[in-house]
């Protein structure tokens, strides 16, 4: 490569649309906007989702579900993760420093995901029914 021999890439540049510069240009008179409308004048726009005084779409679909603000305070930690935790026992602030649960946790509960072989006494902390038995089955308890 020589210096002489350097260009932008093809396509990286390419020349400003001059508007209302007369017949030859392509784009004289109206300028590319057409004839009349509101798309035509000088700040005739409206706002996203506008149309035309019509309701819009987003007002006439119905409105449905919502989203719990606890939600923040619940948590879940997997059989896995207890696993890879390797202490003996378990509450919610040993999860909390191991950064498994958020710190605004307030209810935690264990799912069954993955495999547990380890004893793990749970204190403080809830299990699905499945998590229950599988941490029982490696010797255990929940309390």
């Amino acid at each position: 490569m020589e210096l002489n021999g350097i260009k932008p890439a093809d396509g990286a540049k390419h020349a400003k649309r001059r508007v209302g510069r007369g017949i030859g240009s392509g784009l004289g008179k109206t300028s590319g906007r057409g004839h009349k409308g509101q798309k035509s004048r000088a700040g005739g726009f409206h706002k996203v989702g506008f149309e035309g005084g019509q309701m819009p779409l987003q007002r006439r679909l119905p409105k449905r579900g919502f989203k719990s603000h606890l939600l923040k305070f619940n948590a879940e930690v997997t059989l896995t993760a207890l696993e890879q935790l390797g202490l003996a026992e378990v509450d919610i602030l040993a999860l909390k420093q191991a950064g498994l649960v958020g710190q605004l946790a307030k209810v935690v509960k264990v799912v069954k995901t993955g495999e547990l072989t380890k004893a793990v006494k749970l204190t403080g902390v809830g299990a699905t029914a499945g998590a229950k038995a599988a941490i029982e089955a490696a010797g255990g308890s929940i309390a």
